[in-house]
């Protein structure tokens, strides 16, 4: 797990919509939790990838917003928020692997002209056939 700095965190509490009678109503279980890149501390390849992660959860600010809404406690949306984030910032530190370029074998090469041919011949074998006039 990523240890994230408080300061880069803000939290904000919200009604959540739907079905749930007075309780849903009156309360603020939702939560808005904004992720402020720049006072993430993270390096800047690991924040671009994360810029490029977020997709359309970053705003013009360089926030990374996310809004959890799916339980009726307020702490396991927060819960589940964070959690939400350390996923998306652990995945945004991964290094892509840089792609070893490779040959064909010479069998393999082989096989693919022999298919070829063999598509080439059945394909010839549904043909009309030619009328010869001699």
């Amino acid at each position: 797990m990523t240890d994230i700095p408080e300061a880069a965190l803000s939290w904000t509490w919200l009604r959540a919509g739907g079905p749930g009678g007075q309780h849903q109503n009156k309360t603020e279980t939702a939560v808005q939790l904004r992720y402020s890149i720049p006072l993430g501390e993270l390096n800047r390849e690991t924040a671009e990838r994360l810029r490029r992660l977020a997709g359309s959860r970053l705003n013009s600010a360089d926030e990374i917003i996310i809004e959890c809404r799916e339980h009726r406690s307020r702490e396991m949306n927060r819960r589940v928020a964070l959690e939400k984030l350390e996923l998306l910032i652990e995945e945004a530190e991964k290094r892509d692997i840089p792609r070893k370029k490779t040959r064909p074998t010479r069998a393999s090469s082989a096989r693919r002209v022999k298919l070829k041919k063999e598509n080439s011949q059945r394909k010839k074998l549904r043909r009309k056939p030619e009328v010869h006039d001699d």
